[in-house]
């Protein structure tokens, strides 16, 4: 796995002041998506355990809120596995902080519906995970000002307590 950028200090991609990974690699290529450099999943840097380490050093602050994934697509299945490891040692460090990640796919259809039961990283990595913002950035829809994402499409989902009641629970945010 391939990763674009990391912003230390990002208040965009989620609440508070989090620190926010670009994986690279997405088959979605929405129309007008910010970031189609890391459509290739060759562009940016190798992600490693030292990349695991940079991104634990600086989750390290009283003032970082969480981790934010974002792409490219971190729910690409290559991805997946490079993340696990990142989500897992976030939770064990910092059990407090949370994890948000941004995916195009459909949480109830593409996630929940295929990948958690067809691949165990899957399961492991929703499991980690505090909020998705799902859906593929729609340029039609495209809405300034909403918080935390780029289209009205696009949802904010508390993943575990929608895997708690079985239906689709809003992030409070």
């Amino acid at each position: 796995m391939n990763y674009a950028t990391i912003k230390e200090c990002d208040v965009a991609n989620g609440p508070g002041v989090r620190v926010s990974l670009f994986v690279s690699g997405c088959n979605h290529h929405c129309k007008g998506c910010f970031n189609e450099i890391a459509w290739n999943f060759n562009y940016g840097n190798e992600f490693n355990q030292d990349t695991i380490n940079k991104i634990l050093d600086l989750l390290d602050k009283d003032y970082i809120e969480g981790l934010s994934l974002l792409g490219g697509e971190p729910l690409e299945y290559s991805n997946q596995q490079g993340l696990l490891e990142l989500v897992k040692q976030v939770r064990e460090k910092y059990p407090n902080k949370t994890i948000w990640c941004y995916t195009g796919f459909d949480f109830e259809k593409d996630v929940m519906g295929k990948m958690y039961n067809t691949w165990p990283q899957t399961k492991e990595l929703i499991d980690n995970i505090d909020v998705i913002v799902d859906g593929k950035f729609e340029m039609e829809k495209k809405n300034p000002s909403l918080q935390f994402r780029g289209s009205e499409n696009q949802r904010l989902i508390d993943v575990q307590k929608t895997r708690e009641a079985g239906k689709i629970v809003w992030a409070n945010v």
